[in-house]
């Protein structure tokens, strides 16, 4: 999936990938609180902190937010 960061917004629920599970490439569920990515893309994803303080790189958007 291609992402572009002007497609991520506060507020949505993603699934990210979180450095330490690059490997097995489990997903991590939660709201975007911020967008750490400073490019307008990245070939493994928008990098985001979640609400949770976690931090990982964007497979899926689950709910956008308007």
């Amino acid at each position: 999936m291609e992402l572009y960061r002007k497609d991520v917004k506060a507020g949505m629920e993603v699934e990210v990938v979180l450095k330490e599970d690059q490997r097995t490439g489990e997903l991590t569920r939660g709201i975007v609180a911020e967008i750490l990515t400073n490019s307008e893309f990245h070939p493994r994803g928008i990098k985001v902190r979640l609400k949770s303080g976690q931090v990982g790189r964007i497979q899926k958007i689950l709910r956008m937010v308007e």
